[in-house]
């Protein structure tokens, strides 16, 4: 006997993608609990702390809605280019090239203006700007030099990090900030407007918005339908006189865009100032969000809702089990090599055959 795999001649129903998303999910939190009861904990009391605290209090409901903010931004970034089959790895870089940028405009290109309502625009079209343009640079790579987009994303990742790195640690470092790796703090007209003492600001419901934006973008707009019809098939994309070349680049400047523009609401909605290794991997775990989405832009706010309630009760674990905080990493890749293998299932179907 042997294994033969065979590609399935129909296409999965909608119910068999969202049964096997959840079912990936599931398979996930029981192989957690596993690695939870190895650390000699319960991963019972595990789990009640991990959905109890974020969607149960007020305050642990708020730190989800801004944890919210970043992840969704990003996801709906990545949204773009892989509607357009372009696997774009870079959305942490592009969201640190963001915060970068705002953070240059806030404190040296504009610190002079006291209006908000001036500031913040300038700030969003430099997020978005030096995002796009970091998307853009592998998206040329890809359509000009056929460098595949993976690697020059996951690269340029490290190159936006450690730029960011070298300026809080020299350059950018504040006056009193005690020595500490961290910039000065933003003025008050480059923070965005908060509603509540504990955080909720405007990012977050521009994040939601931009969810609108998206679907209006892919679903009713010549772009939208240009991507759906270069990404299942360049070449009749050429045929019908579609610029794929052009397009990629632009699906990749868009896509940076949003991440871009995520970065800069965390740091004028949240941080208000720029710090090493601000991010806990937002761009990386809206690779995971997008997918579990199916990339639909709806969808994808809930999921992203559901990963910052993921990320806050994470943090209560560690405090009251003590158990790393890397756990939600752990977790994380548990989901993706889940979602990979439900993926494959759907598509493929394995057989024992005679040898």
């Amino acid at each position: 006997m042997r294994i033969k795999v065979e590609k399935r001649r129909e296409k999965a129903s909608a119910s068999s993608v969202f049964f096997m998303s959840v079912f990936s999910v599931l398979i996930s939190l029981v192989i957690l609990g596993f690695i939870i009861l190895s650390l000699g904990k319960n991963p019972i009391n595990a789990y009640v702390q991990l959905t109890s605290w974020p969607f149960e209090t007020i305050t642990g409901l708020t730190q989800t809605l801004i944890s919210m903010m970043p992840l969704l931004f990003t996801s709906l970034g990545l949204v773009i280019a892989f509607k357009m089959k372009l696997w774009n790895i870079g959305a942490e870089g592009q969201f640190y090239m963001g915060a970068f940028a705002a953070t240059w405009g806030a404190l040296f290109l504009f610190n002079h203006i006291s209006n908000p309502w001036i500031m913040l625009p300038l700030l969003a079209l430099m997020g978005a700007g030096f995002g796009a343009g970091w998307g853009a640079l592998s998206g040329f790579m890809k359509a000009k030099l056929g460098v595949n987009e993976i690697l020059s994303t996951l690269m340029l990742n490290y190159v936006a990090i450690y730029w960011v790195n070298y300026l809080v640690y020299g350059p950018w470092k504040g006056a009193g900030s005690y020595n500490f790796p961290i910039t000065a703090t933003f003025p008050k007209s480059a923070i965005l407007p908060q509603y509540t003492s504990n955080g909720i600001n405007l990012g977050i419901f521009l994040a939601i918005a931009a969810s609108f934006l998206v679907y209006y973008l892919l679903k009713w707009t010549r772009f939208g339908f240009e991507m759906d019809v270069a990404g299942d098939n360049p070449m009749a994309a050429r045929y019908a006189g579609i610029n794929v070349k052009r397009l990629i680049i632009l699906s990749m400047a868009v896509s940076g865009a949003l991440s871009g523009l995520g970065g800069m609401m965390q740091m004028s909605g949240v941080l208000f100032r720029l710090q090493p290794n601000f991010s806990p991997g937002y761009g990386y775990t809206a690779i995971i969000i997008a997918w579990l989405a199916r990339l639909d832009p709806f969808v994808t706010v809930v999921v992203a809702f559901l990963f910052g309630g993921l990320l806050v009760g994470t943090q209560q674990v560690q405090l009251f089990l003590q158990i790393p905080f890397s756990l939600v990493n752990v977790f994380q890749g548990l989901i993706l090599f889940s979602l990979i293998t439900g993926e494959a299932l759907l598509r493929y179907k394995i057989k024992w055959v005679k040898a």
